[in-house]
């Protein structure tokens, strides 16, 4: 079962979106490239992320497998954004999404295209 982050360890105010935990609850959690982050991964990514990004409110979900990509609710300003990790700062965030749904639709179309590059290199 998957972990997530516990009331106690969510920013004031965040709870979860019900379409993310539908996600969860039908095990929707590896969307090759894209994996819903769980447990101490979990954990690790948003000390990290705090550590990296001192002046962004970000609650991380899912990491991409093939770079450093998370993606995370952006707490400032109500929507996903993706952000690539490690980057400077000012320059990590390079994408965002109205809502969650919209990342979701995007991390399927990636599901798809990541597939067909498999097919293509085998």
């Amino acid at each position: 079962m998957i972990q997530l982050l516990v009331a106690a360890e969510l920013p004031e105010g965040f709870t979860y979106p019900p379409q993310f935990i539908r996600v969860v609850e039908l095990g929707l959690t590896n969307l090759e490239p894209w994996w819903i982050l769980d447990g101490e991964q979990l954990r690790g990514r948003v000390r990290g992320l705090r550590e990296r990004y001192p002046k962004r409110k970000l609650v991380p979900f899912a990491r991409r497998e093939d770079n450093d990509d998370v993606a995370c609710w952006d707490l400032e300003h109500g929507d996903v954004v993706i952000i690539h990790d490690f980057a400077s700062a000012g320059w990590e965030q390079s994408r965002r999404f109205a809502h969650f749904n919209d990342w979701l639709r995007r991390a399927v179309e990636d599901l798809i295209e990541f597939g067909d590059m498999e097919e293509r290199v085998q």
